[in-house]
């Protein structure tokens, strides 16, 4: 969009923009920018690997032992292995340069991921659900033994994997890898406890009651990833981010009359971009003004991505102010 705004620019440039990705910023607790370790690759690989083995184990000794337990979470661990694979995709193409149409590169593949996994893994649920209900009027012999050994297995092989995802909790996309982990860990240890409660009573209706339990923890689990992520995918802020204390601080910036237009989203789950316009009657603050309110953009807050675009004369009005005009 054109405007009529006599504008002392930077760079020739229609506004006054700044970008700051400076590495080591120590940023408040909550904020959102952080990026993925560049070795996360091949901890995906180590993960899927670990999983699909250990699916197969399970699902095997799950039909050998007649246990809806053991396949309900057979089944969890199957869309793990999916879901890594997606939120690996979704990394792999965030990596990936800008070209073409795509100006931003594709790092929005990791929201797509996330979204993705929460979806997923909340059908998989209703499906189970169902299987579990079922068994509840058909009630069938288990191997109780077998339960138990299978899931601490699983406690040590899902652990281990949720282990490998802890250090980037901060991307939504890891999060979410990390998230199915540990609950999977989690999970696997309440099937051990109704093994054990099985064998100690013979109580058959403790194993789809397990099962109910289970995919009532992956559902509380997986119901902030799933907002989250359908959040994002509409431009939302992230919820790391204090809209108020941005607006605050751009607006206390030294010569600044007043601000408007101003647009704070997710470029990927981990980077986030934000726009404003700047009322500075007195003229153009210079690029070091520019620059500097970016670095503290990004410190302060975890925005990486900042384009300012600077206004001198407030008796020419701006055509998209004020705030609720996009």
């Amino acid at each position: 969009m054109a405007h009529d705004h006599d504008h002392d620019c930077c760079g020739g440039h229609g506004h006054g923009h700044g970008h700051s990705h400076a590495p080591g910023h120590a940023h408040a607790p909550g904020h959102v920018h952080a990026h993925a370790p560049t070795d996360f690759g091949r901890r995906f690989l180590i993960g899927i690997v670990l999983n699909a083995g250990f699916v197969v184990v399970e699902l095997g000794f799950g039909l050998l032992s007649d246990s809806v337990a053991l396949i309900a979470d057979a089944g969890h661990n199957l869309s793990d292995v999916l879901g890594l694979l997606v939120a690996w995709g979704g990394a792999a193409l965030a990596a990936r340069p800008p070209r073409g149409r795509f100006t931003y590169g594709f790092k929005g593949a990791t929201i797509l991921a996330a979204l993705f996994n929460a979806v997923f893994l909340l059908v998989a649920v209703g499906a189970l659900s169902l299987e579990a209900v079922r068994r509840f009027f058909e009630p069938a012999p288990v191997e109780a033994g077998v339960m138990v050994g299978v899931a601490f297995a699983g406690i040590l092989v899902n652990g281990a994997t949720a282990a490998l995802f802890f250090s980037g909790r901060a991307d939504l996309n890891m999060r979410g890898a990390f998230l199915h982990m540990a609950a999977d860990a989690a999970i696997s240890a309440g099937v051990v406890v109704a093994g054990l409660l099985i064998l100690a009573t013979g109580l058959l209706w403790l194993d789809p009651l397990t099962s109910l339990l289970i995919n009532a923890v992956i559902v509380a689990g997986t119901w902030s990833l799933l907002r989250e992520s359908a959040f994002m995918s509409l431009a939302a802020a992230p919820q790391g981010v204090d809209l108020a204390a941005v607006r605050a601080f751009l607006a206390s910036r030294p010569g600044v009359a007043g601000l408007h237009d101003m647009h704070v989203w997710p470029m990927s789950t981990s980077e986030t971009a934000l726009t404003a316009h700047l009322l500075t009657p007195a003229g153009h603050p210079g690029d070091a003004f520019l620059m500097e309110t970016a670095r503290e953009l990004d410190a302060r807050f975890g925005v990486g991505h900042v384009t300012l675009q600077v206004e001198t004369d407030s008796r020419t009005p701006c055509a998209l102010a004020p705030d609720d005009r996009v």
